[in-house]
């Protein structure tokens, strides 16, 4: 998938966070959502102009952030 056909960051789109291409949505918006628990299919109930290879870019954007990442173990105070 070519992230750069999905995604696109523009400091004067929402102050330069990963967007929708095209629309004012956040990536983080979207995986937020996931999160909560919404299925692909509510997602683009509640934005119908977005397709599902949008949002599956959302999921490859967030990946490819962390993929190369180096994890430390949560330690409790």
């Amino acid at each position: 998938m070519s992230l750069e056909k999905r995604i696109s960051i523009d400091p004067e789109i929402q102050h330069g966070k990963p967007c929708i291409r095209g629309t004012r949505i956040p990536v983080y918006i979207i995986l937020e959502m996931l999160e909560h628990g919404l299925t692909i299919q509510e997602i683009r109930e509640e934005y119908p102009h977005l397709e599902e290879a949008d949002i599956k870019a959302c999921i490859a954007f967030a990946r490819r952030l962390v993929e190369g990442e180096e994890i430390s173990p949560l330690v409790a105070p």
